[in-house]
């Protein structure tokens, strides 16, 4: 399927690639259906999570366990069953970045991770109980104490 972005142009995207957020995601509801672009540099640890009903819609996203020393959390069992995960190895973790115009300053959103089974591709995002993790972590500090 070709989807019309803001931020790539045209792109073709295989429609078993498609991950389905039944709940979509919070402030966006409305849009259930999305992709993952990968970064062509694979030393840049950033994705975009793109929606496939709007082009103008896609969040840059990164795994939380690359720069956060000793993220951890438990996914809710109600999850568990949602998403149909049968086992750890199923499940992808990733967290929203917002990137200001002093890409210094750009931060992760730890306390609602997005969950996603990468075998039947459904996903959610869920909001963490604990209070270490904040909406705004600064991604290049973390990395700075664990590189």
């Amino acid at each position: 399927m070709i989807l019309n972005t803001s931020n790539f142009g045209e792109i073709e995207v295989k429609e078993e690639s498609v991950i389905s957020f039944p709940d979509g995601l919070p402030a966006f509801e409305e849009y259930k259906r999305y992709v993952i672009i990968e970064n062509p540099d694979v030393d840049i640890p950033f994705h975009w999570l793109q929606s496939v009903e709007d082009g103008d819609l896609a969040f840059v996203i990164i795994n939380p366990f690359i720069f956060k020393k000793g993220y951890d959390f438990e996914i809710p069992q109600t999850v568990i069953e949602k998403l149909e995960i049968a086992a750890p190895e199923e499940v992808m973790v990733y967290s929203i970045v917002v990137v200001p115009e002093n890409i210094s300053k750009m931060t992760a959103n730890l306390k609602g991770p997005i969950i996603i089974n990468k075998k039947n591709l459904q996903g959610k995002q869920i909001l963490l109980d604990h209070d270490e993790y904040q909406t705004k972590h600064y991604i290049l500090e973390e990395m700075k104490q664990v590189g």
